[in-house]
């Protein structure tokens, strides 16, 4: 089952350019992993300093290995110690069946 991923992040505009260069890392690593598919990232244009990540995998637990993986978790720190919160996520997958 192919599945969505939603992260949305609220960066303040002075924390921007530190930012960047994590989640572009955080993407060409994402690039190599088994089940992604591919990704995009989106600023808002109503709210300047909100963000959304959309990711599609092939299974929830290609994602999942992504998620918990050790190289992800390292740079995934460093993006919540910058923001000052945890990275919140959520999984969708296609259809409105159960």
């Amino acid at each position: 089952m192919i599945v969505k991923i939603i992260i949305r992040r609220t960066v303040p505009r002075d924390k921007a350019k530190k930012l960047i260069p994590l989640i572009r890392q955080l993407r060409i690593l994402a690039t190599n992993q088994k089940g992604y598919i591919s990704g995009e990232t989106l600023k808002s244009l109503d709210i300047p300093d909100s963000f959304l990540v959309i990711s599609n995998w092939r299974s929830p637990e290609d994602w999942e290995k992504w998620l918990l993986s050790d190289e992800r978790q390292e740079i995934q720190k460093k993006v919540d110690a910058l923001l000052g919160g945890n990275t919140e996520h959520e999984m969708f997958h296609y259809g409105l069946s159960g």
